[in-house]
């Protein structure tokens, strides 16, 4: 038998052995990192990581592919050139639906990352429209229809996209320069955009019309400075005022309004944050990119708790983005330059 048609024979023969495809579990395994460190009372448990096509394993004891497979793997691609595994690149935001879809926007990628947990799937969207591929997509909300906005900074609009990642249309041309948060009232439909060079919010209908802006360049209450990344809980809407160095808070009834945060540096201050959103018991949970760290703070905007630092292993992070939680008490944070997803589960509730 010649050493090609042996070789295909062994790597079909690999491939048959496979088992059912898995989607990651994101819960903490019995010797997860934790935090605080004990002996005080764990609070939060390293879940997982979500890395790309890869976490949609064959093997069913869920543990790492053996090499008898990965050996497979590399001979399938050299013999018949397939494409390597599709994987993060610069994951900056996301969002996870009520199935348990996870959203990853992925500046590296130029496309909208989808873990599709209930399918056992992962998903690459690259369509903005019929015509044009996403440039730099940097933030995702869902649009309470099953489908998803997303923000494109390079191509200054919203995009809509249905269920399945078909284009329905964008929205916002020539009345931003550089959208980058994006989120969404659930209770109105009225959509929330950051725009980082204008320093402003704009606020669009549920019909996708501009109906107002909050804010314009400074450093009073309403103003900003670079702001990013954005978030709805409940009746407040929180914006990441990066270069001004805090998270302010807004009543979206208009009865109040709160801002935390300063520059130093100490762990809890505030150099670079970007990602924000809130989890159990109101806490909010803010990416301090610049020194690599998740900070919690209560919901009156008092520092509770570090978790990361600079680095690859479980709950480090290396330039951290966006931040966003879902209804399992998990908390995802986008680990740009690391190109992954870092998931925590909150263990416990209250903080006091």
């Amino acid at each position: 038998m010649k050493l090609g048609a042996a070789v295909l024979l062994a790597v079909l023969a690999l491939a048959g052995c496979a088992g059912p495809k898995l989607a990651p579990t994101l819960a903490p395994a019995g010797q997860a990192k934790v935090w605080p460190d004990p002996p005080e009372t764990a609070r939060y448990a390293y879940a997982g990581t979500l890395i790309g096509e890869n976490d949609f394993t064959t093997d069913t004891a869920a543990t790492s592919r053996s090499t008898a497979l990965k050996i497979a793997e590399f001979i399938t691609g050299a013999l018949f050139g397939q494409a390597a595994p599709v994987e993060l690149q610069r994951p900056v935001a996301g969002i996870v639906d009520a199935e348990g879809r996870v959203y990853v926007a992925d500046m590296g990628q130029q496309a909208v990352m989808v873990f599709d947990m209930p399918a056992k799937k992962f998903l690459r969207w690259n369509q903005a429209t019929d015509e044009q591929d996403f440039a730099a997509p940097s933030g995702v909300a869902l649009d309470g229809k099953g489908g998803l906005y997303v923000t494109d900074t390079n191509l200054g609009v919203v995009v809509h996209l249905d269920r399945t990642g078909t284009p329905l249309g964008t929205f916002g041309a020539g009345e931003m320069a550089r959208p980058t948060g994006i989120a969404r009232d659930p209770r109105t439909g009225r959509l929330y955009v950051t725009d980082t060079a204008r320093h402003k919010v704009l606020i669009f209908s549920p019909e996708e019309k501009l109906i107002d802006t909050i804010g314009a360049r400074g450093h009073e209450s309403y103003e900003f400075n670079f702001p990013t990344h954005i978030a709805i809980s409940g009746d407040r809407l929180y914006v990441a005022d990066t270069l001004n160095f805090r998270i302010q808070v807004f009543s979206l009834e208009g009865d109040g309004k709160q801002a935390f945060g300063q520059i130093g540096l100490n762990v809890g201050n505030m150099a670079r944050p970007k990602g924000v959103a809130v989890g159990g018991d109101g806490r909010v949970y803010v990416v301090e990119s610049y020194y690599d760290h998740l900070l919690v703070f209560d919901p009156r905007g008092r520092f509770l708790l570090p978790i990361g630092g600079t680095g690859k292993e479980d709950g480090q992070f290396y330039l951290p983005a966006g931040v966003w939680t879902d209804a399992q008490n998990r908390v995802y944070v986008a680990d740009m330059f690391n190109g992954r997803v870092a998931v925590f589960k909150e263990l416990t509730q209250g903080m006091e």
